[in-house]
């Protein structure tokens, strides 16, 4: 390739001809330790994320995105639009967590850990192997004439292609729409949940036109995680790189000849065999640099390090590095930036850990009512009156509840219309009391004063108001 046409491939992405028509790609069955790693971390990862939303915690589904009813649980805990404060800390931590995983990282979340990859690569290309072998197979049946064959294996194909795109569908609005909304919808008959049952299915076409026909290019056009790739990362970022210095030498790439001595010669490492393309799941060349189609799978670490093997090379002329180590030949190393920013990712994580942990189950408000102004009593007792709004966050009833004055002990609180306080679960419940102060107890005309909210005598959360009073004479 000319000097001036080095930079030709980024003109265009991989899954598009020159024509501007789709190019198919047809990635070689990938093998080698990352590989198998890869497939292990998937394995483990497919369990949680189809298994998440039918365990509960305390009663609570352990993942629940319920956008329309407003209804989130995060690690089992429920968020309330009370708790919108939580729910945006939650998201500045999840950015700023992502923008410095990748500038330290990489992409290393897309090849390893993203629902898209591992689904793809993971379940759907090992039915490509399985039922219509490898590479070169899968690029002859597609060339060949529509017989018996041809469709017995397209229709088996695609008949589990459907099949698992409908387990995901009903994985994915028990997420959004509860696990035990999904089961009732499952259970029950048709016409009782016809949306639900339409939901399903309009999510079944959806994850199936994705992993039979757009796959790939999920990563390449759709996803903007991808976009910001090249904004985020640097020089110093941790990659799947080639390492050209080794790899070009002196005299360039070369074919392999047996018992030459390549350094000798002058002759790169890269033997020039077109195998770590032969296995890129986006159709890509690695040794033409970073690119935005990269997933960072490690397809081509494995096929390159198997072709290092064969001719007596030492491996790694693909891995994981950061330009700065390729052009410095250095080793990678955790070095002081990585860990200072591994530390802040931690320190980020406990933080949401934390405010998701010290947030009450009940929450509970006090106003005063609008326009009523102060009552004198006997004896100087002061009286205002408000409403109050318990909220119960969790999957249980709340039984036996009572109100304490916690900042002024001579005071008392009554209660409006109910002795017996039962919060129901997941609910609000509003009320009418009255609080009596000794006016003598006041030191200021518009006091702050503390409640507490009492189980069974025992304390479950506080709150603070406003106690308007006489202002005084003396």
């Amino acid at each position: 390739m000319g000097e001036g046409n080095k930079e030709v491939f980024r003109d265009s992405i991989s899954t598009i001809d020159e024509q501007g028509k789709r190019s198919w790609i047809y990635p070689k069955k990938p093998k080698g330790k990352f590989y198998t790693y890869r497939t292990w971390l998937s394995v483990f990862l497919l369990i949680i994320l189809l298994s998440a939303p039918f365990i509960k915690l305390n009663g609570n589904q352990l993942f629940l995105f319920n956008v329309l009813e407003r209804k989130f649980n995060i690690f089992g805990f429920p968020f309330w639009p009370q708790d919108f404060y939580l729910l945006v800390i939650s998201m500045l931590v999840g950015v700023v967590f992502i923008i410095l995983f990748t500038v330290i990282y990489g992409r290393v979340f897309c090849g390893w850990i993203c629902p898209q990859t591992i689904f793809l690569e993971m379940v759907f290309r090992k039915i490509d192997y399985w039922i219509e072998g490898d590479k070169g197979a899968q690029k002859r049946l597609a060339k060949q004439e529509w017989n018996a064959d041809k469709i017995k294996k397209r229709v088996f194909k695609h008949s589990l292609y459907l099949l698992i795109s409908f387990i995901i569908s009903n994985v994915f609005l028990a997420y959004i729409i509860s696990s035990d909304v999904l089961l009732k919808i499952i259970v029950e008959p048709v016409s009782e949940h016809i949306g639900g049952f339409i939901s399903i299915w309009i999510f079944t076409g959806v994850f199936y036109f994705i992993f039979s026909w757009f796959r790939e290019q999920v990563c390449i056009i759709a996803c903007p995680y991808g976009r910001l790739q090249g904004v985020l990362l640097d020089n110093k970022s941790i990659i799947v790189a080639y390492d050209y210095i080794r790899g070009e030498s002196k005299k360039g790439r070369a074919k392999f000849r047996k018992n030459e001595n390549r350094a000798d010669e002058g002759k790169g490492a890269c033997i020039d065999c077109d195998q770590c393309v032969e296995v890129c799941p986006t159709g890509i060349d690695i040794r033409n640099g970073t690119q935005l189609e990269c997933v960072n799978c490690t397809a081509c670490m494995d096929a390159c390090d198997f072709m290092m093997k064969k001719t007596n090379q030492p491996e790694g002329l693909i891995r994981y590095a950061s330009e700065e180590n390729i052009e410095k030949n250095e080793p990678f190393e955790f070095t002081l930036r990585i860990k200072a920013y591994t530390a802040i990712l931690v320190v980020l994580v406990v933080v949401l850990v934390s405010l998701l942990t010290i947030r009450t189950s009940v929450q509970a408000n006090f106003f005063r009512v609008p326009g009523e102004l102060f009552q004198i009593k006997e004896n100087r007792n002061i009286s205002n009156v408000y409403t109050y709004k318990l909220v119960n966050k969790t999957s249980n009833d709340v039984d036996s509840l009572s109100f304490k004055l916690l900042s002024h002990t001579s005071g008392i609180i009554k209660l409006v219309g109910t002795d017996h306080l039962l919060l129901k679960t997941q609910s609000i419940f509003e009320g009418t009391i009255f609080i009596e102060i000794p006016q003598a107890d006041l030191e200021d005309s518009n006091e702050t004063i503390k409640i507490g909210v009492y189980k069974n005598g025992e304390e479950i959360t506080t709150t603070k108001t406003h106690f308007l009073s006489p202002k005084h004479s003396w």
